[in-house]
This record gives structure tokens, sequence and C-alpha cells, in this order.
């Protein structure tokens, strides 16, 4: 729905403006990333951020920010060990950033100790450096592979263990003195 949404907002906007959407087509078939009839029908605009609905936002201790399909490797953990001290707040939009509702966000959630980015790309790809620019101040903590020339390892034996490293560690199962997405 949130897809319907940027694509009926850019039509209704009443200026020209490039729109580029960046989506896997793993997501296409994923049996979570679904959308009610009434997210298309009662939702009017477009949401740049997604709170997490699961939890109390004064049980929290650790926000995850997001964007992409590793939402739902974080989800699924999340839902599966039930944790509700862990929020998993999703990124729709990455430019220009929603500074407003990020920082509200950021303040609902007062009582946590760690925020934290987590993508699946190396460090020096994806959203990262585009959110770290805005947030230099804020002790923003980063979760990812390695930085690399190339985005990908080649091996999906390799991939779906870094990706269960960065999952682990985002939820605190690996500690930061063990991270290492080495074999």
């Amino acid at each position: 729905a949130n897809l319907y949404h940027i694509l009926r907002r850019q039509i209704k906007y009443p200026f020209r403006i490039p729109l580029v959407i960046f989506t896997p087509k793993s997501l296409l078939r994923h049996p979570k990333c679904v959308s009610s009839f009434e997210d298309f029908t009662e939702g009017t605009r477009f949401r740049e951020i997604i709170d997490d609905n699961y939890v109390k936002p004064a049980s929290v201790n650790r926000v995850l920010f997001c964007t992409g399909k590793v939402y739902y490797d974080l989800l699924e953990r999340q839902q599966i060990y039930k944790r509700d001290d862990i929020a998993i707040v999703r990124i729709e939009q990455l430019y220009p950033v929603p500074q407003i509702q990020l920082n509200k966000i950021i303040k609902r959630y007062k009582n946590a100790q760690q925020f934290i980015w987590v993508q699946e790309e190396p460090e020096n790809m994806g959203a990262w450096p585009a959110i770290l620019q805005y947030y230099r101040s804020r002790q923003l903590r980063l979760i990812s592979r390695e930085a690399s020339p190339t985005s990908a390892t080649g091996f999906n034996k390799q991939h779906h263990f870094e990706q269960k490293a960065i999952v682990d560690h985002a939820f605190g199962e690996i500690k930061d003195n063990d991270w290492k997405l080495t074999v």
C-alpha cells in the first residue's frame, strides 16, 4: 500500500520531480510484505517512516532503524522471541531524510539507550552514508557488513551466514567485541 501511495503522491504533485524506487524482487513474494485492503482505501498518504506498533515505547531500550528487506529478517526475530524491548523502525524515504518524523520517533523512545542503523549492505554502501550526514551528533551506531568493494560475496552460504550475524548482533546476541563477519 505504501508503494501505491508514493506513486499516487508522485502523480498528484503539481510539479514533476524524479522518483527513484529501490526494491528487491524477493519482497514481491514475501509472505509478510502485504497490505490490507483498508491500507489502500483508507490510507491517504505515503508514510516516510513506519514505526513499530508491536512494542510499548516505555519498555524499549534499543531502537533499530532500517530500510528494505532486512526489516523482515529483524521482524521475524522480534516475533519469534517476542522481543518487546527492541523497536524496529522502517525508513521508507531516504531523501530528503524525513527529519521531523525521525526526531519525533527518537523522542517517543525516551528510555532507549541505543539507536542503531541496521543494513545488509557493506558499511561503505547502502543508506548509511546518507543517514550519517544528518545524524552525526546523535549516538547512532551501525550494524552492517564490513566495508567492501563489492555489494555481495557471490556465495549464497556466506551471504546467509553474514545475514544471520547481522540479525544476531542487532538483537544483542553477539557482543561488539565478537562482531566479525568471517567464517
